[in-house]
């Protein structure tokens, strides 16, 4: 039996149930197309059970799912966690934050918001670190060590050999001026966005200025993630002191991508973005 972590369970589940009634099946005929209880259907599309591949195999062709969402549904439900280098990181950051590595890891596309610190994505090791040593405060030095060693290992996304990571953030003036570390740690901080800008295609950067006012997004930081093939995997994620929550409803989604559109079109361009932190890292 596939042993998804519960968030990949539940969206896994969710994804399922639709494909289910959109092929117009109730949880009766798909308890037939597997010779099982219906409890047991209801138990896999509410994330409270797994499900075996090839049981999964059965439903999706049974419901006509194509082949390229079929693909991205399977890497969702299967990656494990064995050997994985985020494996060690739960006490660091609560039991939401490796399923959000590994569906971040299944995705192709990320976007995010950050009003007053840059995502984890961006950062430098010495900007990590003051992180680390500031926001954990219960944890020992080795903690923050490892918090640091998490960070930069996910980061290898951008920059994989096959289909790198699409990412773009929209970053509030904020974060860029909030001094984390010393100015020596910031200034190389932001000649690192800029570098990440020049060179890396697949990321790309926009800055919501002072100037914009109120904006979509005056609730907060979130994480959109989002898949080329399964656009129905779509989930949100909010981070929080002791870990992470998910949304994977459709409306839900829908409304946090709908913000992240009004961000991006009252944000700087990616050009003048990089302007702004090229001015604000020669006075640093």
């Amino acid at each position: 039996m596939t042993d998804a972590p519960p968030v990949r369970r539940r969206v896994l589940g969710a994804a399922l149930r639709r494909f289910r009634e959109q092929a117009g099946y109730t949880l009766d005929d798909a308890a037939r197309i597997l010779d099982c209880g219906r409890s047991k259907i209801s138990r896999i599309e509410t994330g409270q059970r797994g499900i075996r591949a090839t049981e999964l195999h059965e439903l999706l062709a049974e419901y006509g799912v194509g082949k390229l969402q079929r693909d991205a549904l399977l890497t969702v439900a299967h990656q494990t966690r064995q050997d994985g280098w985020w494996q060690s990181s739960g006490h660091v950051r609560g039991d939401a934050y490796p399923d959000f590595a590994e569906l971040g890891g299944a995705g192709t596309t990320i976007g995010t918001y950050h009003a007053q610190l840059l995502p984890g994505l961006l950062q430098t090791r010495d900007y990590a670190g003051a992180i680390a040593a500031a926001s954990l405060v219960k944890e020992s030095p080795d903690e923050h060590k490892e918090f640091v060693r998490v960070r930069l290992a996910r980061q290898h996304e951008l920059t994989r050999d096959h289909h790198p990571l699409q990412f773009w953030a929209v970053l509030g003036e904020a974060a860029l001026r909030q001094m984390v570390g010393d100015r020596d740690v910031m200034r190389a901080q932001l000649h690192h966005l800029i570098d990440i800008s020049d060179r890396q295609r697949n990321v790309n950067l926009q800055v919501l200025p002072f100037a914009a006012g109120a904006h979509a997004a005056t609730s907060g930081p979130f994480v959109i993630i989002e898949f080329a093939d399964a656009p129905d995997l779509a989930v949100v994620y909010l981070e929080g002191q002791t870990g992470g929550i998910y949304l994977h409803g459709s409306e839900e989604v829908a409304r946090y991508a709908l913000a992240f559109e009004h961000l991006r079109a009252v944000a700087l361009s990616p050009a003048a973005t990089v302007g702004l932190i090229e001015e604000i890292a020669a006075n640093t």
